[in-house]
């Protein structure tokens, strides 16, 4: 599993992000997570040029790469320092988003197993919703 690290300064410092190197999360990120004070968590990201399509908004690929990696986070607990991969993934697009707006991502666990974690959740910008998503992980230990 990657070390987390706090942010120490800027924008996101108190918020958490993973030591990742060399990752596709390195290139489309980085995304943020931190606990909110009901004990949920809430994962952000600032939108920038890198992240829009040629039409100038937020290209739907980087919207489902957050909401995948939102989904582990959102779990994280029940993950129990287990290792796991996404086997299903369902999006629904509603608006865009635009260079420079904060970009955040809300959900719950809806049921979680031994094996399988389900997960649904929303993407917000300010009180605009861009998207919803609800997915499937599959927990397991890795080969040693």
């Amino acid at each position: 599993m990657p070390k987390k690290i706090t942010v120490t300064e800027g924008e996101f410092a108190g918020w958490q992000t993973y030591d990742l190197h060399d990752t596709f999360d390195v290139v489309v990120g980085p995304f943020y997570g931190k606990l909110d004070p009901d004990g949920h968590m809430r994962c952000a990201f600032r939108a920038e040029q890198k992240h829009m399509n040629a039409g100038g908004r937020m290209h739907g690929g980087c919207l489902m790469t957050f909401a995948d990696i939102a989904m582990f986070q959102i779990a994280y607990q029940e993950m129990e320092g287990a290792s796991g991969v996404t086997v299903q993934l369902d999006s629904t697009f509603i608006d865009g988003a635009y260079v420079g707006e904060l970009i955040e991502a809300t959900g719950q666990v809806t049921k979680a197993g031994k094996s399988l974690i389900f997960v649904r959740g929303q993407i917000n910008t300010g009180e605009r919703l861009l998207m919803t998503f609800s997915g499937v992980i599959r927990k397991f230990t890795p080969r040693g």
